[in-house]
Order: structure tokens, then sequence, then C-alpha cells
């Protein structure tokens, strides 16, 4: 395990909001990063899929931490996120790279996936841009 991904998890540690719901920062390094949640029922809507928001969740802080292992302690200045399809299954991952950056901001992208019965589904995209926190 890199130290940048020791670090990394050790922040999403910190995160009250992260840690009830159960995310695992499994990837980062080099402008990328990869978010893992467990799907539970406490994160489904009244369909049974995964909630938008939960969704969301993933893409911003996976778009957050990829820029993050540029930038260094960043924030979200802000997001937009198109939804491909219904998030179900039993895994949801996020996987985000940076595709520009300055000493400024950083614009990123964001795929979130559904694992059903081992096979990945796109479940939404991202982008957002990105910024130091100082």
């Amino acid at each position: 395990m890199t130290d940048i991904l020791k670090m990394g998890q050790a922040i999403l540690a910190l995160q009250p909001f992260s840690k009830s719901l159960g995310a695992e920062l499994t990837e980062l390094g080099d402008g990328k990063a990869v978010i893992e949640l467990p799907l539970q029922e406490d994160h489904k809507q009244q369909h049974g899929f995964a909630h938008g928001g939960v969704v969301s969740y993933l893409a911003d802080n996976a778009l957050t931490f990829a820029a993050g292992s540029l930038l260094g302690d960043v924030l979200t200045l802000e997001m937009k996120i198109n939804y491909t399809r219904p998030a179900k299954g039993a895994l949801l991952i996020s996987r985000a790279q940076v595709l520009s950056h300055g000493k400024r901001q950083a614009v990123c992208e964001a795929k979130v996936y559904a694992v059903e019965n081992g096979e990945e589904k796109i479940c939404a995209i991202a982008q957002g841009t990105v910024m130091p926190a100082s």
C-alpha cells in the first residue's frame, strides 16, 4: 500500500458521513482515485436502487481525492452529474481521474459503477472542478 493511499484513507476516516456510509478508498495517486461502497438497505430509495445522493456522494468524493493527489488539500468548486441507469447491486465503485489541472484548480471526471452478480454497469458520470482549500 502506498503512503498516499494510507494518507487518503486516514482523511476519509475523518469524514463522519463517509464512515457512516461505509465507504472505502481503495486506490489513490497520480490524479486518480477509487472509492468503493457496499450497498446497504439504508442507502436505497423506495424502488430499491441506491439513492441519487449516495451515487453523487461517491462521484464527488472520488473527484476530490483524485484532485487532492495532485493539489493537496482541496474542496469541490462545482460538480455536474448524469445518472445513466439505476444503481442496483451489491457494490458501488466510483473511479475518478483528473482531466486537466493547474495550481489553482483541477477539472475531473468520475464514473460510478454498480456491481451486480459480478458485472459492473455504469450508473453515473460526473464532472467537477476542484480547488485548493486554502
